[in-house]
């Protein structure tokens, strides 16, 4: 699904669109928003009759075994992810590794990836990176991560990819700002494919003025520390 954009067109193909019609079984992460987005797509048949799995954190891989029973009976599957690639720092993974052990034929579809975008717009070393998904929460803890994090980054010249939960941004700001050895980049990208999308990249010394200028809280974002 679009990841923050309202109109489809920003960042899913036409062609990914008109998938939707040959698919009447969809495994998707929240039920509600999946079938608002079908509305929104276009989606050719009624809702109501069209069936839904959840997969999601909370679902265990022993609840997921007759999800892709569609496929015996000819059927195309979608799999709809959230926000952003579907099996990218997502659970999506857990049905895909079920398919290609069935030898389930398994067709990714372009589409947006915040992780990506940001990787894209940053200026950052695209040859070598790694997604460390969420850092520790513990002040402590998370100070330490970021220097492990920086020492990587060093070492073996790799962008070092995270997010934050979106009402803690601003303390992972001020975190990495402060943490980080003043000539590291940090690049901040958040509401990527918005109207109000904001992307830059600063030393974490400029960062320490600036970070004050920029309000993240509940915003979504993607932080990258880079040379």
């Amino acid at each position: 699904m679009p990841i923050g954009a309202d109109d489809m067109a920003v960042s899913l193909p036409q062609h990914n669109l008109a998938l939707l019609a040959s698919c009447r079984t969809f495994i998707v992460e929240e039920l509600r928003s999946a079938r608002r987005f079908l509305k929104k797509a276009g989606y050719p048949y009624p809702i109501d009759d069209t069936q839904f799995f959840e997969l999601n954190e909370h679902t265990s891989p022993e609840e997921i075994g007759h999800y892709l029973d569609a496929i015996g009976q000819g059927g195309n599957i979608g799999l709809l992810s959230e926000a952003g690639l579907p099996c990218v720092a997502d659970p999506g993974a857990m049905i895909t590794r079920v398919a290609q052990r069935r030898g389930i034929e398994v067709v990714p579809l372009v589409g947006p990836s915040s992780l990506m975008l940001a990787l894209m717009a940053s200026g950052f070393n695209g040859q070598s990176f790694a997604f460390n998904g969420y850092l520790p929460v513990d002040k402590s803890k998370r100070a330490a991560a970021i220097r492990h994090l920086e020492e990587r980054l060093h070492r073996e010249h790799q962008t070092q990819i995270f997010i934050e939960a979106p009402y803690r941004n601003n303390q992972m700001l001020e975190a990495l700002s402060t943490v980080l050895q003043p000539q590291t980049m940090i690049c901040v990208a958040c509401d990527l494919t918005m109207p109000t999308q904001q992307i830059r990249s600063l030393f974490a010394a400029k960062w320490q003025k600036e970070r004050e200028k920029w309000n993240l809280h509940k915003r979504n974002t993607v932080f990258l520390i880079g040379e």
